[in-house]
């Protein structure tokens, strides 16, 4: 114990019980009393700037160092002071502390790695974590191995070197999640998509009893690294895909200027890297401004030759977008890149393609040194296809000898050589006809009588009729019975009367019957309630049909003697003649059935 007495000795014992229990702002205060009573106390001081750096004061705790540097000296709180310079993203001056120090403690070698980590200095960092790992065993080797692991994702990814499988577990997200970045570093994006899924199950399941269930929503995770002290953890190229990632977030969010404002200051930092003047056209696009889209590409190829060529592979693609083929056929032909490849040999304007073709066929064969490759003879083949297709026959045969050449059992090769030679020589012609094979090993074997007879034929030729002395009677038990088809009867109406001629106009319309006289619905209707109560609105003799001349007789009333002897029928209920005169039979009427209570 550094200082006598009952009170500090109280003062000690606080600081004991708080540092246990991780209050280092109490701790704290109580370590200032003991200096308050002993300003000298190394003990003291080492736990004071202990308390400070556990509370993120940093910079307060390297100039308690610095004041009391005589006292403290160099080995006592080295790691302290590597560790705050690092903190404070002083990273040069954190490497000439750990360099300086007389012994090379383990969670000195740790904080070494970091360093070296930060400062990309990763071939180093990879020894110092394989030498911890080797020559510890301790609580932390889970940590080490994916440190391990990042620096060997950053070697595939940044470095000049492809590094050594190492062997790595991967039992946490943490470590799949850096084989995953190795693999893409390496150019293994199939495997890489595996294993980045495989780490984002394993991160599920390690959130699984967390409170925030949405770790993997963009805006969150975006929202995470503009937290303070993010910067000095990650290198530079991460700092830089972040930023990349906010400005698509941006973009996708529909929040136009905020995407604007981080590809510019993308393209400020990095005037030569493509991807931010990408995002500025993607925005572009989203506001429907593709002419001016087109011109920032071009100008951006003009300024950096050196990435022209996606740059011109993007402005291809808008001007396909926007239905001019042409345009984008003239841009890939500036590619240079891409000048010679198959696709670009493709392209369907006559007056191009032959020249592209042998300008290709000469560049592949003075790059390869020599003209039976695959590719070369790709090339060869898609010349003299696309010369036969457009009637160049002539110029077609030197290609097709040459194809035919180096594969002589091609009989479908030989047959165009042939067909291109019937124009030009037809004696050569012939001569070539002798290296076809014979009609007879080019026949198929197949019989004729039982494919034509099969199920699956559709035509079946008929056999020739047998005379009538030549029939042989079949025996009784295989003689073949055919089912005759039996016709359903069609249903007829309820009230047919079979003996009643129907209506030779029943396949019309109504209302083109000859003895339709339109509707007479709602006649009395408009005439209901007009005039003075119990008479109608016109004069009752207009209404009298028996006073009209041309009126038939009044029709006699229900029920009355003269109505059943005469046998008149009324006029609504006369029908029209039919052929012979039958009447059709009356329909019986159903009794509606009364209710239960009675008059």
């Amino acid at each position: 114990m550094a200082s006598g007495g009952g009170h500090v000795a109280a003062l000690w014992t606080e600081v004991n019980r708080c540092g246990q229990n991780g209050d280092f702002a109490r701790a704290l205060k109580a370590v200032n009393k003991i200096l308050h009573e002993a300003k000298d106390d190394i003990t003291a001081l080492h736990c004071k700037v202990v308390c400070l750096v556990q509370n993120s004061s940093f910079k307060e705790a390297l100039n308690v160092m610095n004041n009391y540097s005589k006292l403290l000296g160099n080995d006592l709180v080295v790691f302290e002071k590597a560790y705050c310079e690092y903190r404070l993203n002083r990273v040069e001056s954190a490497l000439k502390t750990i360099e300086a120090a007389s012994e090379q403690t383990d969670k000195l070698k740790e904080l070494y790695g970091q360093v070296l980590y930060r400062l990309e200095r990763y071939d180093e960092c990879k020894a110092v974590y394989t030498d911890l790992i080797r020559n510890s065993q301790d609580e932390y080797e889970e940590e080490r191995k994916t440190n391990l692991s990042a620096v060997v994702a950053a070697m595939s990814q940044w470095g000049e070197s492809s590094p050594e499988d190492l062997g790595l577990s991967e039992t946490t997200y943490e470590l799949c999640y850096n084989a995953a970045c190795s693999l893409i570093g390496q150019g293994q994006l199939t495997e890489a998509l595996n294993k980045l899924k495989q780490a984002e199950e394993l991160c599920r399941v390690s959130f699984a009893d967390d409170t925030d269930q949405n770790v993997f929503d963009s805006k969150k995770k975006v929202k995470l690294t503009s937290t303070d002290g993010v910067e000095h953890k990650l290198a530079r190229r991460q700092l830089q895909a972040i930023d990349f990632n906010k400005a698509l977030l941006a973009m996708y969010t529909n929040q136009a200027e905020q995407c604007r404002k981080l590809a510019s200051g993308l393209q400020t930092q990095n005037p030569g890297q493509p991807r931010p003047v990408l995002v500025q056209v993607a925005q572009l696009c989203r506001e429907k401004q593709h002419g001016k889209a087109i011109e920032q590409l071009q100008q951006f190829a003009e300024q950096h030759p050196e990435s022209a060529s996606g740059i011109k592979m993007t402005m291809a693609q808008l001007y396909l977008t926007q239905g001019h083929v042409t345009k984008a056929c003239d841009i890939l032909r500036l590619i240079e890149d891409f000048k010679h490849k198959q696709g670009m040999v493709r392209l369907n304007r006559m007056q191009y393609s032959i020249r592209f073709i042998k300008a290709s066929l000469i560049h592949h064969i003075t790059s390869c040194h020599r003209s039976g490759s695959p590719t070369h003879l790709a090339l060869v083949r898609e010349a003299a296809n696309f010369k036969l297709k457009h009637g160049r026959k002539r110029e077609a045969i030197s290609d097709l000898e040459q194809l035919w050449k180096q594969n002589p059992k091609d009989i479908r090769m030989l047959a165009q050589l042939i067909s291109a030679y019937s124009v030009v020589d037809a004696d050569k012609a012939k001569s070539l006809s002798k290296h076809l094979p014979s009609p007879d090993s080019m026949a198929l074997k197949v019989d004729v009588e039982e494919l034509e007879n099969s199920h699956g034929a559709t035509y079946i030729r008929k056999k020739a009729a047998k005379p009538a002395g030549d029939a042989v009677p079949k025996e009784q038990g295989n003689v073949e019975i055919k089912k005759k088809r039996k016709k359903k009867k069609g249903k007829l109406p309820k009230n047919f009367d079979p003996k009643a001629t129907p209506d030779p106009e029943r396949w019309l319309p109504m209302r083109e019957r000859t003895y339709y006289r339109g509707k007479k619905k709602g006649k009395k209707k408009e005439q209901v309630g007009k005039g003075t109560q119990g008479t109608t609105a016109g004069g009752s003799a207009d209404l009298d049909a028996s006073k009209t001349a041309s009126s038939p007789p009044t029709s006699p009333r229900p029920g009355s003697a003269s109505s059943s002897a005469s046998g008149a029928v009324p006029p609504r209920q006369q029908k029209p003649a039919t052929a012979s005169g039958a009447t059709r039979k009356k329909v019986p009427q159903k009794k509606k059935k009364s209710g239960k209570g009675g008059w």
